[in-house]
């Protein structure tokens, strides 16, 4: 449409019609942060509810060592990775954890490790590479 006002008509077209872009719909209404069970924030504590182990995705093969974790702000539950060689042995049933998004795309999972988004940094207040390596000791609840 043409015209002196025909501006009018095209911008408002043009607001109506972005609402069909999934993109554009889900950036607008927050729904990224409303999925996530983190809720936006980049870290979280929750209690450890047990150990398992992930298979990799093909063509790697092996078993990572995660933990389930119930998050303290929300009651969500969501399976991070433990980082490191002997790391699980540190973490029992019931300690409290502090988790990190893993860094992937886009908030993502990393590499060959399906659907695990989330990394454990602390164990009971206490960095988990310390309480590893034998440099401090994990405080028992």
């Amino acid at each position: 449409m043409a015209g002196e006002f025909g501006a009018r008509k095209l911008k408002r077209d043009r607001a109506r019609f972005r609402w069909r872009k999934p993109t554009y719909r889900n950036r607008v209404l927050g729904l990224r942060k409303k999925h996530d069970p983190l809720e936006g924030a980049p870290m979280a504590e929750g209690i450890v509810l047990e150990k398992r182990v992930v298979e990799q995705k093909q063509p790697s093969s092996g078993l990572i060592k995660c933990v389930r974790v119930r998050l303290i702000k929300n009651g969500k539950q969501i399976t991070a990775f433990v980082p490191r060689t002997g790391a699980i042995n540190s973490i029992a049933e019931h300690d409290q954890v502090l988790i990190a998004g893993s860094g992937g795309s886009q908030g993502g999972p990393i590499g060959s490790i399906p659907g695990v988004k989330w990394n454990v940094i602390k164990v009971n207040g206490v960095s988990l590479e310390q309480v590893r390596t034998g440099k401090k000791q994990k405080p028992v609840r």
